[in-house]
C-alpha cells in the first residue's frame, strides 16, 4: 500500500513525503530508548526520502517533454492554420467556382465563386453536406433553366448517374441566358473536385457564328436557287412556301415574294388554279392530293401550260424532312422546235418519196447503161487480148536478134509496158463478168495448202526484192469455195500488202471461227485512213496515185466483186502508220474432219483508237469547232467544247476531269490568248497533250508554243496536221506479234 495518492499533484506528493519525515524524525528525537526500532524506522525513512528524489526527478523530465510536445502541438496548430488561410486565400483566387468534397462524398470547403449565380442555395452550401444534398439543392433552385420536358427529379438522377463517371464535363443553362460548365475530377485518395467556369460569353458567340454561318448559308442557297434556269418552289413539312427563285418571278407571275412567303401550299394552288391548263389528264386534285400524301411521296413529272402560248415542265420530289420541292422548266421552245421538226418531216417524207420516184427511174437507167458497159468491156477486152498476145510474141522474140544494150532495155521495157496492159484488160474483163452477172463460181470442196503453197513461191521474191518478210502460215483445212477465184482473191490482198510495205513484214494466216474459217493478211505498211477505208474498193482507185508501183487500183475492186458473189464475208482493220488487216469468211467443208488450228497472229506495230478518250476544245468558230469536234469524234472521243476561256473553267470544274488532251483557239475574245489561258491552267494541267490553233505565223507564237512544248496546228487547219496531233495521244490498244 501506498503512503501516498498517485491521483495527486507532484507538489502535493512531495508536500505530504516531508511532513511524513518530519513526523518520523521527531518520533525518533522523543523515543531514544527504543534506539533499534528508531534505526530501521530512520533507514525506512531515508529509502523513502530517496524513492521520493527520483520520482520527483522522473516527474520532473516527464513534466518537461509535456511542455515540449505542447509547444510542438501549438506549433502544429499554427501551421495547419497558416496552411488552411493559405488554401483558402488560392481558391478564392480562382475565376472559377471551386468545391471539394471527401472520400465519404461530404462538402469540405468551397469559394465564394462556387455557386453564386444561384442564390436561393447560396447559404446552404456548408462543410459537411452530402453530395447527393448538394445535387438535390441544384435540381430545385428556381435559377437553373432545365431542358424542355424535364423536372428536377430527373435531372438530379442523371446527374447523380454522371458522379459515377471518372472524368465528368458539362453545361448548365441558368436563367437570364446564362451558362455555366461543370467539370468533375477525382484525387488521388478518392475525393472530388467540381470546378463551375462562367462560359456564357463563348455559347452566345459560338451561338452569333452559328446564326451567321447559317444566313451565309440560306444566301448562298438563295443564289444558287436564282442562278438555276428552272423556276423553283420550296415548301416545309407543313406545306409552308419558305422560299422560291427569280426565275419564278417571270414564270407564273405569282403573289410578290414577301407576301408569298409563308401562304400554305393549297392557297398558292387555288391562286394559281386558274391561270394553268394541265395536261394528259392530269389536274390540280391530283397535286393537291399528292401533297396532301402523309407517307412517303413518290417523284412526280407532268405538263401544264400557261396562257396558251407557254409550257413548263413541272417536277416535284419530297425533301428529307417532309417537305418537297416544285420545279418549273420552260419547254416552250423544244415543244415549238419538236412540232416545227414534225412538220418539217412529214413535208421531208413527201419529198423523200417523190425523190425516190424519180431516183428509181434514174436506177433503171444507169443499171441498163452499167449493163451496156459491162457487155462493151467484156467484148473489147476479149478482142484485145489477141492482138496484145501476138505483140507479146514478136516482143519476145526480138532479144534474141538484137544485141544493141539500148535496144535491149527498150524492148524490155515495152515487154513490160504490155504485160502491165494485158494485167488491165484481164482486170477489166473480171470486173465486166462480176458486174454483169456473168461471173461463174465453181463452189467446190478445197484444202488451203493448195492455194498458200503455190503463192509462197510465186510471192516471195516480190517480197524479197522490197526487204520485207512474206510468212504463210500453213493450213491444210478443207473449205468450200471456188479454187480459181479463191486463189484470186489471196493474190491480190497479198500482192496489195507487199506492195503498200515499205518495211517490216506480211503474215498471211487463217483462224477457225465455228463453221467458218478467217483468211487474214496482215502488214506493216502506210495504212488506210478512215476516211479512204471504202473508197479503196472502187475501180482505178489508189492511195498513192503518183506511186509508179502502186498498180492500177483495180485488185481490190475484184477482190470486193468476187467475195460478194462467192458470199465470203470481207472485213478491213487499218491504222495509218501502224498497218492493214484484211480478212474474209470462208465456210469450213462439214465432210472434212476438223483440222488443227494454225497458230495466232496479230499486227506487228501499236495500233491507236481514241476510245474512251476526252478532248477539251476551245473555239469560238461554231463551223469549225462543229467540223473539228466531228472528226475527233469519229476516231472514237469525246469532245467538251467551250466558247470562250472562262466558260472552259467553268466546264473543267463542273465535271471535275482532266481531259485527255485540249485544243485551243489562240484569239479566245476580251484580249484573251490560247497560250495565256494554258498557262492559267499549268498548274494542273500541265501533262495534258495540247494545240494551239491560229493563222498568226509570227515567230513569237511558235516560240511561246515551243517554250510551252504545245503543238501548232495553223488555219486553215487540214486533216492529216489534225490526225498527226491525234495520232501522239497516249491511247490504251496495243497489238503485237
Amino acid at each position: 500500500m501506498s503512503l501516498i495518492n498517485p491521483a495527486d499533484s507532484v507538489e502535493r506528493q512531495n508536500e505530504k513525503l516531508l511532513q511524513i519525515a518530519q513526523s518520523l524524525m521527531r518520533r525518533v528525537e522523543q523515543k531514544n530508548e527504543q534506539s533499534g526500532l528508531a534505526y530501521q524506522q530512520f533507514e525506512r525513512a531515508a529509502l523513502l526520502e530517496t524513492q521520493v528524489r527520483e520520482r520527483t526527478r522522473a516527474l520532473e523530465r516527464t513534466l518537461d517533454l509535456l511542455q515540449d510536445s505542447n509547444a510542438r502541438l501549438e506549433i502544429a496548430n499554427l501551421e495547419t492554420e497558416t496552411a488552411r488561410a493559405n488554401l483558402t486565400e488560392a481558391i478564392e483566387t480562382i475565376n472559377e467556382g471551386f468545391a471539394l468534397f471527401d472520400t465519404e462524398d461530404r462538402l469540405v470547403l468551397s469559394n465564394s465563386r462556387f455557386c453564386r449565380d444561384l442564390l436561393d442555395i447560396e447559404e446552404r452550401l456548408v462543410a459537411g453536406l452530402p453530395f447527393q444534398n448538394y445535387v438535390s439543392l441544384i435540381s430545385s433552385s428556381r435559377f437553373l433553366a432545365l431542358p424542355e420536358g424535364q423536372q428536377p427529379q430527373e435531372w438530379a438522377q442523371l446527374r447523380m448517374q454522371r458522379h459515377g463517371d471518372e472524368h465528368v464535363v458539362f453545361n448548365v443553362q441558368l436563367l437570364w441566358d446564362r451558362w455555366l460548365q461543370v467539370s468533375e475530377h477525382r484525387t488521388s485518395r478518392g475525393g472530388t473536385v467540381i470546378l463551375q467556369t462562367d462560359v456564357t460569353d463563348i455559347i452566345r458567340m459560338e451561338r452569333q457564328e452559328r446564326d451567321k454561318m447559317r444566313d451565309q448559308q440560306a444566301k448562298m442557297l438563295q443564289a444558287t436557287l436564282d442562278h438555276l434556269n428552272q423556276g423553283v418552289c420550296i415548301f416545309d413539312h407543313n406545306q409552308i412556301l419558305v422560299g422560291w427563285n427569280k426565275k419564278m418571278d417571270g414564270m407564273l407571275a405569282p403573289p410578290r415574294r414577301r407576301a408569298a412567303i409563308g401562304m400554305e401550299f393549297s392557297t398558292l394552288l387555288d391562286r394559281l388554279r386558274d391561270d394553268l391548263v394541265f395536261h394528259d389528264g392530269f389536274d390540280a386534285e391530283h397535286l393537291s392530293k399528292w401533297a396532301n400524301h402523309s407517307i412517303r411521296r413518290r417523284p412526280m413529272a407532268f405538263e401544264v401550260s400557261r396562257g396558251g402560248n407557254q409550257i413548263f415542265n413541272v417536277f416535284a420530289q419530297e425533301m428529307p424532312d417532309g417537305g418537297f420541292v416544285i420545279s418549273f422548266t420552260d419547254v416552250t421552245a423544244e415543244r415549238e422546235t419538236a412540232r416545227a421538226l414534225y412538220e418539217m418531216n412529214e413535208f421531208l417524207e413527201r419529198r423523200v418519196q417523190d425523190r425516190t420516184q424519180e431516183l428509181g427511174v434514174a436506177l433503171a437507167e444507169a443499171e441498163r447503161a452499167n449493163a451496156s458497159k459491162s457487155r462493151f468491156v467484156a467484148a473489147a477486152s476479149h478482142d484485145l487480148l489477141q492482138p496484145l498476145s501476138a505483140a507479146k510474141l514478136f516482143i519476145s522474140s526480138l532479144p534474141d536478134k538484137v544485141e544493141n544494150p539500148e535496144a535491149l532495155e527498150v524492148i524490155a521495157k515495152t515487154e513490160t509496158a504490155l504485160m502491165g496492159a494485158e494485167q488491165i484488160i484481164e482486170a477489166l474483163l473480171d470486173i465486166s463478168k462480176l458486174d454483169a452477172g456473168k461471173a461463174v463460181f465453181k463452189v467446190q470442196p478445197l484444202n488451203l495448202s493448195r492455194i498458200f503453197a503455190p503463192l509462197r513461191d510465186e510471192l516471195s521474191p516480190l517480197a524479197n526484192k522490197k526487204g520485207i518478210e512474206l510468212r504463210i502460215v500453213d493450213c491444210d483445212l478443207s473449205v468450200r469455195s471456188d479454187p480459181g477465184y479463191l486463189r484470186r482473191i489471196v493474190q491480190n490482198l497479198v500482192s496489195n500488202a507487199i506492195r503498200y510495205t515499205n518495211q517490216g513484214r506480211v503474215l498471211v494466216g487463217v483462224r477457225r471461227v465455228g463453221e467458218r474459217a478467217k483468211i487474214e493478211v496482215w502488214d506493216t505498211g502506210r495504212g488506210i485512213p478512215e476516211s479512204e477505208q471504202r473508197t479503196i474498193f472502187q475501180e482505178f482507185h489508189r492511195l498513192d496515185a503518183t506511186n509508179s508501183e502502186a498498180g492500177l487500183g483495180l485488185g481490190l475492186a475484184i477482190v470486193e466483186r468476187a467475195c460478194k458473189g462467192l458470199d465470203h464475208e470481207l472485213n478491213l482493220w487499218s491504222a495509218p502508220g501502224v498497218g492493214s488487216c484484211f480478212s474474209l469468211m470462208v465456210p469450213v467443208n462439214d465432210a472434212k474432219t476438223e483440222r488443227t488450228q494454225p497458230e495466232e497472229f496479230s499486227p506487228s506495230r501499236d495500233a491507236k483508237n481514241l476510245h474512251g478518250l476526252l478532248f477539251m476544245l476551245v473555239e469560238n468558230d461554231p463551223q469549225l469547232a462543229s467540223a473539228m469536234s466531228m472528226m475527233i469524234e469519229g476516231h472514237g472521243a469525246s469532245v467538251i467544247h467551250a466558247h470562250s476561256a472562262e466558260e472552259a473553267t467553268a466546264l473543267l470544274h463542273e465535271i471535275e476531269l482532266i481531259p485527255d488532251a485540249m485544243l485551243l483557239d489562240y484569239h479566245l475574245g476580251y484580249g484573251r490568248t490560247g497560250t495565256e489561258f494554258y498557262e492559267s491552267l499549268s498548274a494542273d494541267y500541265r501533262d495534258v497533250p495540247t494545240a494551239i490553233v491560229s493563222a498568226n505565223r509570227s515567230k513569237e507564237l511558235k516560240d511561246t508554243c515551243k517554250r510551252l512544248s504545245l503543238r501548232l496546228l495553223e488555219k486553215p487547219i487540214s486533216k492529216e496536221s489534225l490526225r498527226g496531233f491525234l495520232s501522239q495521244i497516249p491511247t490504251a490498244r496495243h497489238v503485237e506479234f
